[in-house]
């Protein structure tokens, strides 16, 4: 069929390669069609001794090469050449019901040198030109005459004699034959074709590289005449060498068996060919031939044009292999041969190459759309399927899915499979990141199909993008005449962030514990916090006037990192109030109405010490610690109750005669805090800024009737206290001394009521360690508590 069979004529070797496009899924063989004998078939012992190669090109076609010497070939006066090949095509293995093609080939060829060596893949082969010495008698010129019609039998008058590292040894034709070798003469040469490593070969190194060799000269002998022609051949077995982007041929440029003048010497031309077809600039195809001395290198960069790169896995490694089919014909004279040309066929593959596929990120944040390139790959990858965040995806399905895949082609004539997509696919991992960023990640792992032979190779690759994508929610604060309000937009609630009151999530039973109210809409949440409940931040207090704050710290769901706080800040009026603050400070704004009037003045608190800071009429201003001003504390339940009084001495009113008339305002205004016993085992130890910290104790006020039954008689009593060294009570401290403990040593107290009466009992109520030596130093550490 019109395209099957393509063939030519290069450095005397017919050149036939058949179209694998029309063998596939079929079997071929080839016949070679002898003139008198018919069709023989071709194997790998005819192929060797007769001069023929059946191989594939770096493409897969197949390729046959003969010799014009070869065992079948028709010789016209060494001249013109013909061989016909049979192609048998079967669609099966034992090629039964065979389709045979005959294909005839021709082939001229006139300029032979005086030696002329080919080296092919499977053997070499030397031909020599016999010039019979010129003696002018009779019988040589009848001999002469009669060559031609005797040379189909004259090979059998000659001998061959080899010369190798076991010694010498002459044998005939016909014995070299059974040994593999082809020895033949034509009208007028004389031809040896040697398979590589027989055992009268050597191996030797040239310049570096190994060559096998078989030295041996032909004889012929017939009456007077005997001939000698040495027919020794030398062929390169090795020379290749390869990085990881060249790979470089090396031969000999003077071969010393073939060259025995060395000093007559002359390199002529050298040609490089590719795939059957000689390269006249091979520069313009970025190989590099070149010679000095000793060598001539061939260096090609792999992926060059003329040969072909195939993708391969080893080991789960993708990579590739280059192929590429060589010949190079090295033409030069010498003293002893005048001309040798010297021809070798070299097909070159590389090892296997590792080539790591890369991911091109080419996303576009700006779209919310991943785009990732998976390359680089030769043409004869196929993408198979996908997995995206570990779900598998045919092609189809990926697609049908809304995935975007398709084929690019990059610069080097490779080629890549894009992948596109979006932020939003539920099947891309979503993290919020930083402040007001998410982390979008694509895990992705490919199928490919690699190569004819369909070998799969897998490859993940994992793709980030951060963009700035969430809007930190902004609150809005405002107060009515009793309460605060903090209206906070839900959107990112319990996904992004959580809302905290100080240490604790804002949750609903935080709300209904503490007094406030929630109610939610479409788009926020409002808060509102009385001005009283626990929580409230008191910046300023002065006898009617409070500055509050209430304060939300919006965090990470996962981290816990406080991004912003929401803050509401008003002025109130309150005519009477009592603040407990987290540090122990009270702050009370009293309003005592009597008739008539008192003097705020002179109000004080159970130490007398202890006056208003500020008052007018009707209000006295009072702030204290809990430590101070006679405060007593006590325990109930889970509370701690702080209390004090605030009380007005009795005043005397001037009167117009005696009796003098005396006014005592008939209640005394009791103070309490409340605090929680477990919030507060620590208190006025480590100092608080009330300022940042919310309060956590209330307070309430009692009015009191000021009658002699409530009022406290202070009596000294004779008490003597002091610290002993161990749990013995031995060994004392000396009075005044300074007792330096760490925290987590034990305190051994001793406390003596030295008073006889029998109606005085001792309780300790309060004990504490202080900085200094005076009572009302703060902080102070509690030893005992209501005793």
């Amino acid at each position: 069929p019109p395209g099957f069979v393509e063939s030519s004529c290069q450095s005397r070797i017919f050149w036939m390669k058949l179209n694998k496009l029309f063998l596939q899924g079929k079997f071929f063989q080839l016949e070679i069609n002898d003139p008198h004998a018919g069709p023989i078939l071709l194997d790998e012992k005819l192929a060797s001794r007769c001069g023929y190669v059946l191989s594939e090109d770096v493409w897969g076609n197949p390729v046959f090469r003969a010799s014009v010497l070869g065992c079948h070939v028709a010789n016209e006066v060494d001249e013109l050449f013909s061989l016909t090949v049979n192609i048998k095509v079967s669609s099966f293995s034992s090629m039964r019901a065979a389709v045979t093609y005959t294909y005839p080939m021709y082939c001229s060829y006139s300029s032979w040198a005086s030696r002329e060596i080919v080296c092919e893949e499977n053997y070499m082969e030397v031909s020599v030109r016999t010039d019979v010495p010129a003696v002018s008698n009779d019988y040589t010129v009848a001999w002469m005459s009669a060559l031609p019609e005797t040379q189909n039998v004259a090979y059998q008058l000659w001998q061959l004699m080899f010369v190798s590292p076991s010694g010498r040894t002459t044998i005939t034709v016909s014995d070299a034959a059974k040994l593999g070798y082809s020895f033949n003469n034509t009208l007028s040469r004389v031809y040896l074709r040697a398979p590589y490593h027989t055992n009268e070969s050597d191996v030797s190194m040239v310049s570096g590289v190994n060559m096998n060799m078989v030295t041996s000269t032909s004889m012929y002998r017939q009456r007077w005449l005997l001939l000698l022609i040495d027919t020794t051949v030398s062929c390169p077995v090795d020379g290749i060498s390869f990085t990881d982007t060249t790979l470089t041929w090396t031969v000999p440029r003077v071969i010393p068996t073939l060259v025995v003048q060395e000093s007559t010497f002359l390199s002529k031309t050298t040609l490089l060919g590719v795939d059957g077809q000689v390269i006249v600039n091979p520069e313009e195809n970025n190989y590099l031939l070149e010679h000095n001395e000793t060598h001539i290198r061939i260096t090609i960069p792999i992926g060059a044009e003329g040969g072909k790169l195939k993708s391969a896995v080893s080991g789960g490694v993708y990579g590739v292999v280059y192929s590429i089919d060589l010949f190079l014909e090295h033409t030069w004279t010498d003293a002893d041969w005048q001309t040798t040309k010297y021809t070798v066929v070299k097909s070159i593959t590389t090892p296997f190459l590792p080539q790591m596929p890369t991911i091109i990120n080419n996303t576009l944040p700006e779209e919310r759309l991943f785009n990732v390139a998976f390359g680089h790959f030769l043409p004869d990858v196929s993408l198979v399927a996908i997995a995206i965040g570990n779900v598998p995806f045919t092609l189809r399905e990926a697609q049908r899915h809304g995935f975007k895949i398709y084929e690019t082609l990059f610069s080097n004539r490779t080629k890549g499979f894009v992948l596109e997509v979006s932020f939003d696919d539920p099947y891309v991992l979503k993290e919020y990141v930083n402040r007001n960023e998410t982390k979008y990640t694509l895990l992705v792992n490919y199928t490919v199909s690699v190569g004819p032979e369909m070998t799969p190779y897998y490859h993940s690759a994992e793709v980030e993008c951060v963009i700035a994508d969430i809007e930190i929610p902004e609150a809005v604060g405002y107060c009515d005449k009793e309460n605060l309000y903090l209206a906070i937009p839900t959107f990112g609630l319990h996904q992004y962030w959580n809302l905290y009151l100080g240490s604790k999530p804002l949750n609903r039973h935080v709300v209904l514990t503490n007094g406030y109210l929630a109610a939610t809409n479409l788009t926020h949440l409002v808060l509102q916090i009385p001005l009283f409940a626990v929580g409230v931040i008191y910046e300023e207090a002065s006898f009617q006037n409070i500055k509050a704050r209430f304060d939300v710290a919006l965090r990470k769901v996962r981290t816990m990192e406080t991004l912003q706080m929401f803050s509401v800040r008003c002025n109130f009026n309150s005519s009477a109030f009592i603040i407990c603050q987290p540090d122990g400070t009270i702050m009370i704004s009293a309003q005592m109405k009597t008739i008539p009037a008192i003097d705020m003045s002179k109000t004080k608190l159970r130490d007398s010490s202890c006056k208003p800071r500020e008052y007018n009429e009707e209000h006295a201003f009072f702030k204290f610690h809990v430590t101070t001003c006679g405060t007593s504390v006590r325990f109930e339940g889970d509370h701690i109750i702080y209390e004090n009084e605030i009380s007005y001495e009795k005043e005397t009113l001037p009167g117009q005669s005696i009796p003098t008339i005396t006014r005592d305002p008939d209640y005394r205004l009791s103070v309490l805090c409340y605090y929680q016993a477990k919030e507060t085992l620590v208190l006025s130890a480590f100092a608080t800024n009330p300022s940042t910290s919310p309060s956590f104790g209330s307070g309430t006020m009692i009015p009191r009737s000021n009658i002699a039954a409530y009022r406290r008689i202070r009596q000294a009593l004779n008490v003597v206290s002091r610290v002993s060294k161990d749990e013995s009570f031995m060994e004392f401290y000396e009075p005044n001394a300074a007792i330096l403990k760490r925290p987590v040593e034990p305190m051994f107290l001793e406390v003596e009521l030295k008073d006889e009466s029998p109606n005085v009992e001792l309780y300790l109520e309060n004990c504490w360690v202080a900085a200094s030596r005076d009572f009302n130093s703060t902080p102070r550490w509690n030893i005992t508590v209501d005793g």
